[in-house]
This record gives structure tokens, C-alpha cells and sequence, in this order.
């Protein structure tokens, strides 16, 4: 007698942000080996990651808006395409979010509802921009709030002052700086824990969840308390995946 196995198809869940794209493969909502591509043809390295093996349920979080030729294109290369951007909003309404929410926002909410059920939570996302979003204890959106990320702030600085250097992130910093170099990286980065130490003395019950590029960077910093996920986002993309893999059973 013949026997047939079958075999669970994995997720493939994508964040596209403002300077790169990240991607994973997801069984359930366990991440596997994470991907990073910056550059201008995301559309080929998407496709390339799915030339061997069809996923079941392929997320996309952009803000870029997809044109409708590469959407369809997708679609053909999985079970089932989930697209949260501008003109795709129906998962944050069913997930009772903002619809001025961007994808990764959204994404970070859903995760720290599952991660930290019954817990008021906090959630800064260091990237191109600093966000702050505010959870109760019930998973319910309060608000947050929008700044320029660290990189941002050295660019600004460079742009729109012609005597300050372009400097990257320093290892580490004093509290007041010596010369205009060491002024420059104190007064950023200081100026970014103060920002941060505001919010948590603001909420002092909340969970702490770090998430983004620098969120290693500053957690390293703090005094409090804090959960460092750096795939926040992907996991958020991998649950509402596994939604739509719950529905098809």
C-alpha cells in the first residue's frame, strides 16, 4: 500500500522599507534564515527567492507601491499574496489598527500583541525614522509618535549645515563633546536617549520592545529594562501569513 506524505509548505514573508528589503521564511510563526537586499531590483531578488520553492502565503509590507504587472507577477508564484501598503489596507482594519498605520508599524503591533499578551507595551523602531507606538495592556492602539532615526538626524545636520562633517555612528560618545566632531555624535545620540528615557518615564509599566536597525546600538545604552526583537517586523508578517493559512485549513 502506497503512503502518501505531505509536507507543511513554508511562508515567505517580506518587509520593504525605505533603503532595503528583508525577508524570511516562516513555518508557523517561527522565522528561518533571514535575507537582506539593497538595491534597486527587489522585484528580481523577490522572484529569485521563490524560483525553486512556491510558498503557501507570501507577505509583502511596503511602502513602495507595487505596480499592478509585478503584483500580479507574485501572485502567480504562490498560494496565496497578502500585500500591506497604501491601497491594500484590509488587514489593519481586521486587525483594528490606524489606517494612516505604514506597513511596518503594523506589522511591529501585531507581533508585540502576540509576544506580550496581557502587557502594555512600548515600541520603538530605530530605521530611517524613530517611531514610538503605544499599546494597553488589551492589545489596543493608543498612539505614537514620529522623529528622525539616527542616521537621519547626522545627514540633517550635514545637509542643512554646511560647517558640520557627515560622520557616522560612533562606537561610543560623552555626555558633552570636546570639538565638533565629538559634539556632533554626543549631541545626536544623547539627544536620542534623552528622547527615549522621556517615553519610558512616561510609561514606566510598559514593555520596552526595541526593534530596527540601531535597536541593539541603544539598548546597549539604556539603564531600563528592554526586550531587543530584531525581526519584530518579520514575525508580525509571519502571524497574519499564518491567518491566512488558518482559513484555508
Amino acid at each position: 500500500m502506497a503512503v502518501r506524505i505531505c509536507f507543511k509548505v513554508a511562508n515567505l514573508v517580506i518587509d520593504i522599507g525605505n533603503t532595503a528589503l528583508k525577508a524570511a521564511w516562516a513555518d508557523g510563526i517561527t522565522l528561518g534564515k533571514t535575507f537582506r537586499y539593497q538595491g534597486e531590483k527587489m522585484s528580481e531578488f523577490i522572484l529569485s527567492l521563490v524560483s525553486r520553492d512556491k510558498p503557501e502565503v507570501m507577505v509583502i509590507s511596503t511602502v513602495r507601491e507595487l505596480p499592478q504587472q509585478t503584483e500580479e507577477r507574485f501572485r502567480k508564484e504562490c498560494g496565496t499574496l497578502v500585500i500591506l501598503d497604501s491601497r491594500h489596507q484590509d488587514v489593519l482594519e481586521s486587525k483594528g489598527l490606524p489606517l494612516f498605520f505604514t506597513p511596518d508599524r503594523a506589522a511591529s503591533a501585531i507581533a508585540s500583541r502576540y509576544l506580550f499578551k496581557g502587557r502594555a507595551c512600548t515600541i520603538f523602531d530605530f530605521g530611517t525614522t524613530l517611531t514610538i507606538d503605544f499599546l494597553d495592556a488589551g492589545g489596543n492602539y493608543l498612539g505614537g509618535n514620529i522623529s528622525p532615526g539616527c542616521r537621519t538626524r547626522f545627514k540633517a545636520l550635514n545637509r542643512y549645515s554646511r560647517s558640520l562633517p557627515l560622520l557616522d555612528t560612533p562606537v561610543q560618545t560623552d555626555i558633552m563633546g570636546k570639538d565638533v566632531q565629538s559634539s556632533v555624535e554626543s549631541g545626536i545620540i544623547s539627544g536620542i536617549i534623552f528622547e527615549i528615557e522621556g517615553y519610558l518615564g512616561q510609561f514606566p509599566d510598559n514593555i520596552a520592545v526595541f526593534t530596527g536597525g540601531d535597536a541593539i546600538y541603544f539598548a546597549k545604552r539604556m539603564k531600563n529594562s528592554i526586550f531587543v526583537v530584531c525581526n519584530l517586523v518579520l514575525m508580525g508578517l509571519a502571524l497574519i501569513a499564518e491567518d491566512y493559512v488558518e482559513k484555508d485549513l
